[in-house]
């Protein structure tokens, strides 16, 4: 039925799960998987600690590095079970929307991704990535929690 599917990652112990869990549906359904990672803009007046210290061009690099990790662990993944994969990193403070993107340009038929479970205050601040992409999204997403 899923014939490829995208998988976000924002490097977490969450996220790695779903994209195990992830890879394993793939494999089942025989599809293929991309992996995505949306590495944050850099911005000079910030709440990101990250950013607090860092020169644009450290954050950057700093940035492309847990692209770069993030995304070989979702390649290593798929290669171990067999499966077909791909990677893309973009940079973008809207990462639902980089989601909702990939999987439209990358004409995938499933988004998979985690939910860190954010409630009360924290989710209203933070906001739920997942949520937002339920919202947007006109591909089905399943979430992994």
């Amino acid at each position: 039925m899923f014939k490829h599917i995208l998988i976000p990652t924002d490097g977490s112990e969450t996220s790695r799960n779903a994209v195990k869990a992830g890879i394993k549906f793939a494999k089942e359904a025989g599809a293929q998987v991309t992996g995505l990672y949306v590495c944050p803009a850099f911005h000079v007046l910030t709440y990101q600690v990250e950013m607090l210290e860092a020169s644009k061009e450290k954050f950057s690099k700093e940035s492309a590095r847990r692209a770069i990790k993030y995304l070989a662990e979702i390649e290593s993944e798929a290669k171990h079970a067999g499966v077909a994969c791909d990677a893309v990193s973009v940079v973008s403070d809207r990462p639902y929307e980089e989601i909702v993107r990939a999987a439209l340009q990358k004409r995938c038929d499933l988004i998979i991704m985690a939910s860190h479970g954010r409630r009360g205050v924290k989710g209203i601040l933070l906001g739920s990535e997942t949520q937002k992409v339920l919202a947007h999204s006109t591909i089905p997403v399943l979430v992994y929690r």
